[in-house]
């Protein structure tokens, strides 16, 4: 092996990232390393490449006990990382990019010729012939992808970290990413792919490792895995011989949707789709990280707005070119990442509260104080907010009550259609009740909800409806009685689903 780990151990304040993990990586092999959010596959790689100090276990690479105190030590040892955003520097040339920090001299003076030079080389072993003398910055991302595939190889030439390079491609250009992959492969180079594609996992890894909640959960030959069976050790729950139903009836079909999308997209984010929401109904959107849920979310809010297909209401066309625009329209979204999307830390829990109202009244028409006291009241009541104070700092609340100060947020604002991406991640159970309790209050008073969950049992606890994703593309829609874990899964796992949601036993 060319790289061994040895229970490999992390922690943070309240919580252990990583708990005596394994890992074992060998000359000549591509090994694909998957999990969920909070998996744990950040926190080794970053070990692994002396970003973070360790602070249990060993790593031997190439027979020799290694601690890295910095990516560059990690460079050094012959450890070399590519990241999905290209940490390369797009104002300067191809060649200043491959060579930079390592160039070639002449009378004290950087010898720009064999620079060049060197340049054409390196890249000629990857099949690239290019202008080394343009700007990085001018090419694709899948050009500079190979650039920095190039750059880290030269510099490390043991083990290659590949941490989703490809999130940004089209099919074609990750095609040329992976022959240059496997090209590596074939000269004995030993490469960590980390990805959400689980086509591309297939294609291309000899080995997987799943990690869950800080630890190994299996390692196993890619051609001897089932992807049923691989999205059972990432989610950690496995499919029942018997199916529990959400609900024995079907929706009611004859009720109208008052929200349209057709043919609704944006390129290298979402592929085009179409969608009907109803009042009062729960939208689900279910599928792996990366499979372009919270995707779609942003597209709807105007976040990243859509370049094809149309958005309509029962008046006519909607603009969702904005978050502006979109709460215009009466919509709300609450962002995944609380703290950092979320909440503002530092405002009061009142001035939390009234922001989505403030923004679609506009500033000119300011909420005076007493409304916003009322408000916030209101809402600390309603949503049994834990708290000694309306004006006590939303940082220094619960993750629970910080996510229920969110919710109040767009609930003052009353929109007819709320967004919720992981509304219940990183809450305690308590709290985890009473939203599900909520969003099915709501609905009951006419709001159309959608619910982004990577939790499929809590899917189930809500939706009426499940839209599955994969690969940025919407692949089935379960309803009624299909709305169960087992059928979920079974779609987010299948290659033949089709939109309908027909998926294969």
């Amino acid at each position: 092996m060319v790289l061994s780990i040895r229970s490999l151990t992390k922690s943070f304040p309240g919580t252990r990232a990583l708990d005596a993990v394994d890992f074992d990586l060998a000359a000549g092999e591509v090994h694909a390393l998957l999990g969920e959010n909070g998996a744990g596959k950040s926190t080794l790689i970053k070990c692994l490449t002396g970003a973070y100090r360790r602070d249990g276990g060993e790593m031997v690479l190439d027979g020799q006990h290694i601690d890295p105190r910095s990516t560059v030590e990690a460079q050094d040892l012959g450890i070399g990382t590519v990241y999905q955003e290209v940490n390369l520097l797009p104002n300067l040339t191809v060649a200043q990019n491959l060579i930079f920090g390592r160039e070639p001299r002449r009378f004290g003076l950087i010898d720009a010729a064999t620079t060049r030079r060197a340049a054409r080389e390196m890249l000629a072993r990857y099949g690239l012939k290019i202008d080394v003398d343009r700007d990085l910055g001018s090419y694709s991302v899948a050009i500079q992808q190979i650039i920095a595939i190039a750059r880290a190889v030269a510099l490390s030439g043991k083990v290659l970290i590949l941490d989703e390079p490809t999130a940004s491609l089209d099919a074609r250009e990750v095609e040329m990413v992976f022959d240059v992959v496997r090209g590596l492969r074939a000269d004995g180079l030993g490469i960590v792919f980390v990805s959400h594609f689980l086509d591309q996992v297939f294609d291309l890894s000899d080995r997987v490792t799943v990690l869950r909640n800080g630890r190994k959960i299996v390692t196993a030959a890619t051609a001897d895995l089932s992807r049923v069976a691989l999205i059972e050790h990432m989610l950690g729950r496995e499919l029942e011989d018997e199916v529990e139903t959400q609900s024995a009836e079907e929706p009611d079909a004859d009720r109208p949707a008052f929200l349209r999308f057709e043919g609704y997209g944006r390129s290298g984010v979402v592929a085009p789709f179409d969608l009907g929401i109803a009042q009062g109904e729960v939208v689900g959107l279910a599928g792996l990280l990366g499979s372009g849920r919270t995707e779609t979310a942003e597209m709807i809010f105007g976040v990243r707005p859509a370049q094809t297909g149309s958005a309509r209401d029962m008046d006519g066309p909607l603009k969702l070119s904005s978050p502006a625009a979109a709460i215009a329209e009466g919509f709300g979204f609450a962002p995944e990442d609380r703290k950092t999307d979320g909440i503002v830390a530092d405002l009061s829990i009142r001035e939390n509260i009234i922001l989505a109202l403030q923004a679609r009244r506009g500033w000119a028409r300011p909420i005076g104080r007493a409304e916003q006291n009322r408000l916030a009241e209101d809402y600390i009541r309603r949503l049994d907010i834990r708290t000694t104070s309306r004006e006590k700092p939303v940082g220094e609340l619960s993750g629970g009550n910080q996510q229920k100060v969110v919710l109040a947020r767009w609930l003052a604002m009353n929109p007819r259609f709320l967004i919720l991406d992981e509304p219940t991640r990183g809450i305690d159970v308590g709290a985890h009740a009473e939203i599900l309790r909520l969003i099915h209050e709501l609905t009951e008073a006419g709001m159309a909800v959608m619910v982004i969950s990577s939790e499929i049992d809590e899917l189930v606890a809500v939706a009426d409806r499940v839209i599955v994703l994969r690969d940025r593309s919407h692949v089935a829609e379960l309803t009624g009685p299909r709305v169960t874990g087992d059928e979920i899964m079974r779609a987010i796992a299948s290659e033949a689903t089709d939109r309908r949601g027909q998926v294969p036993a």
